[in-house]
């Protein structure tokens, strides 16, 4: 096996991830710099998620250069705030470099310069700082890439134990630097993997009660991924940069992820319209602390079946109601969960099945004086597409409304056996409707995947089942691809034992 082949970068974008997940609290207490939001520990883990699930997509026999590729994609369109969004720059240039081979020490070098060049207004005792501290090891170091990795991750721990007598806001708090942080364990987990290090990297806590401070006086968080010719991108630069800070863009081919801290969010998605088509536009309202704004005891509940699907929703914060497919959970377990997420609370069921449950259960909590509102959503994918929108910074029926839109304007199907039929018998069920049989789920899958399309739609997402056969996805990607070209995909790892395939159109 090549020292940095595909079954490799699986290894490290899978660790990686999970390592940010169980660090993802500690990460989010360190945040106070460029706003102390409190979420650059989630925002790193979905970034690297996002990367993971995209090269364990791939089918096992790809070639490794398609692996790097895929790993920068993968982070690219699943960036999270201004750390993710730069770390997926730096996981860029390291794509670079060892998709030709694996030269680790030009690759670290690559990623660090990448990731300055991205960001508009640089500055030092951030994730930069540690990225070049760990580039600069590499290029010192004189070994293969078992030591490059290792020293790497060496010199990334203690530049992050630096960062705070490099930026004053951070000596303040007590705390380093929480996007370092978030490198220093990505580092970590590529010297285990390249090099076979042990261990498991402990964030440094703070010295002191973090207090709510900000560098940044904008109101709204802005992003969105881009399609633009790369020379509409400097003047993008330049007008995003003259109306707020924390500007990064990020990307290329065609293809950008774009961050900045404005007062006003229209004039930027403006400057982006000017540029190229944004989408998956997302504004988020900054307190005056620098804080995102989380009303007091509102909330979110999903009813799900499959145990990907339930992390994939608690991954976005909702309170989850398991239950197996066909079964309908019980009304004081909904109950329960209505109560953990708050006085205000909207539900997501995934199917009607469980509609009347759900009603009994928010009848309940209203007579204890809660705000409960039902999504009028009929599918799992509806529901994800709910979430993405969610914004717990505005109104409560204003937040009600736009989920609900953003519900029914996804169309759903999923691929299940047919009841009493053949063992090998396939049906494609689109909105409720069975629409096309056969004996192959692949085949039948694509059928249905091309009818939506044809309908109209230019995100695509696809939920994956326990029995969904191996390389599904993928294929259905390369088939939309070249049948599509113009239509985004989407793929999670739902683990429903119901359905094999679940599709979602927005």
């Amino acid at each position: 096996m090549e020292i940095l082949d595909l079954t490799a970068v699986r290894r490290w974008a899978r660790r990686a991830a999970d390592e940010l997940g169980r660090a993802r609290t500690e990460i989010d207490a360190l945040n106070v710099f460029p706003v102390a939001d409190g979420d650059t520990g989630t925002n790193l883990h979905l970034t690297l998620l996002s990367a993971a699930e995209a090269v364990e997509a791939l089918p096992d026999d790809v070639d490794p250069a398609v692996s790097w590729q895929t790993l920068a994609y993968g982070a690219l369109v699943g960036a999270r705030g201004n750390s993710g969004v730069i770390v997926s720059q730096a996981l860029r240039g390291l794509a670079e470099v060892l998709q030709h081979g694996p030269d680790l020490r030009a690759a670290l070098i690559r990623a660090a310069a990448l990731a300055r060049e991205a960001v508009a207004r640089p500055v030092e005792g951030t994730v930069l700082s540690v990225l070049e501290s760990a580039a600069r090891a590499a290029r010192e170091t004189g070994g293969g890439p078992h030591e490059v990795a290792r020293r790497a991750a060496e010199e990334a721990r203690m530049a992050l134990r630096r960062t705070p007598g490099q930026l004053e806001v951070l000596a303040r708090s007590g705390v380093v630097d929480a996007g370092g942080a978030g490198v220093a364990i990505v580092l970590e987990a590529l010297a285990e993997v390249v090099a076979g290090a042990a261990g498991r990297y402990e964030v440094p806590a703070p010295t002191a009660p973090v207090a709510a401070m900000t560098e940044s006086g904008a109101g709204y968080e802005v992003m969105y991924l881009l399609d633009a010719d790369d020379g509409a991108v400097a003047a993008l630069r330049e007008e995003l940069d003259a109306m707020g800070d924390s500007l990064v863009v990020v990307g290329g081919d065609g293809l950008w992820n774009v961050h900045v801290h404005v007062r006003a969010a229209g004039p930027a998605v403006e400057a982006g319209i000017r540029a190229g088509r944004p989408h998956r536009i997302s504004v988020t309202y900054l307190a005056g602390d620098g804080h995102r704004q989380h009303p007091a005891g509102r909330g979110v509940v999903a009813v799900v079946a499959g145990e990907g699907v339930a992390a994939l929703f608690e991954r976005c914060g909702a309170v989850v109601v398991r239950r197996a497919t066909g079964a309908l959970p019980p009304v004081p377990e909904v109950l329960a969960a209505l109560r953990q997420a708050g006085r205000e609370v909207v539900v997501v069921p995934d199917d009607e099945s469980v509609h009347e449950i759900v009603v009994a259960a928010a009848r309940s909590a209203r007579q204890d004086g809660m705000t409960v509102e039902i999504l009028p959503a009929k599918a799992t994918v509806q529901g994800l597409a709910a979430l993405a929108v969610h914004d717990p910074g505005r109104g409560f029926a204003d937040d009600v409304a736009a989920m609900t839109e953003a519900a029914r304007h996804t169309r759903y199907a999923h691929i299940a056996a047919r009841e009493g039929g053949r063992p090998d018998e396939v049906v494609g069920v689109v909105g409720g409707e069975a629409v096309v049989t056969s004996g192959s789920v692949e085949s039948v899958a694509v059928q249905v995947v091309d009818r939506m399309v044809a309908d109209g739609g230019e995100l695509v997402t696809l939920v994956t089942g326990a029995r969904a056969p191996a390389g599904l996805a993928s294929r259905l990607q390369e088939h939309l691809g070249r049948a599509h070209p113009g239509v985004e995909v989407v793929v999670y790892d739902g683990a429903q034992d119901g359905h094999p395939l679940l599709v979602g159109v927005e």
